[in-house]
């Protein structure tokens, strides 16, 4: 089992000592990656259900810090070695894909091929509100901007067309480490996404915590694999418990889990050496 840190660009490791000190310790005592959490801007009141909380909203100050995931995870790359580093999730349908593909190269080729790109379709509508992208168009956008990239990620130049980006052959460089270029991972904890995930993710990262929920996700995901004649196996799944024990971590492996997530065990130095270290007993 793969260990990932979660969070990682939020709150006290907004900042370059407590990023650091994270980041090194986690590859320190073997976590395999450490992945970052992206919204540009939280809009003050806004009504939109957060899918991850009871309360439906957002269980953090409006004004906590969250850094661009991409710009904390490059300043990650250059403190450690080792640790792959991963965006979870980017809402993919808010920026431009030639963009991205640009950003996660780079990111690629600066951290020796380290990188994973994590992406969902978002659920802060006003967010999109602001940067003035229909909201009811961001599943149909993601899936567009995944073809773009991998489009934009081959050696040869090549035309793409789609119903909202469309461009003649155009050079992007650098191209990734990795090939045929930087893995996918789909977020969400829906149907959808689910089904999103078999039909052009290198992996699915659920976001539940619940057995059952996680069973019916991955069932529901290897039933599109089937009618899209895709090997469900060549999916990696990510997912997790706050507090990992040797019996959840039994417990994921049986469902076909092969990371698992957990937060930062502490907000100051000492706290994230000593329950990191704790994680480290588990890691094999």
């Amino acid at each position: 089992m793969k260990f990932g840190l979660m969070y990682a660009n939020a709150g006290p490791f907004a900042y370059p000592e407590m990023l650091t000190h994270l980041a090194q310790t986690a590859e320190r005592v073997g976590v395999e990656s450490m992945w970052t959490v992206e919204h540009v801007a939280i809009p003050v009141g806004y009504q939109s259900t957060y899918p991850y909380d009871p309360s439906g909203k957002i269980p953090a100050p409006d004004q906590m810090p969250m850094p661009d995931p991409l710009i904390a995870l490059s300043y990650a790359a250059a403190v450690t070695k080792t640790l792959r580093l991963a965006t979870g999730i980017l809402i993919l349908p808010q920026r431009h894909p030639i963009y991205v593909a640009k950003e996660i190269a780079t990111l690629d080729v600066l951290s020796h091929g380290r990188v994973i790109l994590g992406i969902g379709i978002g659920w802060l509508q006003e967010e999109f509100d602001a940067l003035g992208i229909p909201f009811a168009e961001r599943a149909a956008r993601t899936a567009e901007s995944v073809r773009a990239l991998r489009s934009l990620w081959k050696d040869e130049a090549e035309p793409f067309a789609g119903k909202f980006y469309r461009w003649e052959k155009l050079e992007v460089h650098p191209k990734p480490v990795q090939k045929p270029g930087v893995p996918i991972v789909v977020g969400g904890h829906t149907e959808l996404a689910a089904r999103r995930a078999a039909r052009y993710g290198d992996g699915f990262f659920p976001g539940v915590a619940d057995d059952q929920k996680l069973k019916w996700l991955l069932g529901i995901m290897k039933e599109e694999c089937g009618k899209i004649g895709r090997d469900p196996s060549t999916i990696e799944i990510t997912s997790g418990r706050a507090v990992p024990n040797a019996d959840s971590i039994k417990q994921l492996e049986d469902l076909g889990v092969s990371r698992f997530m957990v937060p930062p065990p502490a907000f100051d130095p000492d706290g994230i050496t000593q329950g990191l270290e704790k994680l480290g007993t588990l890691i094999r």
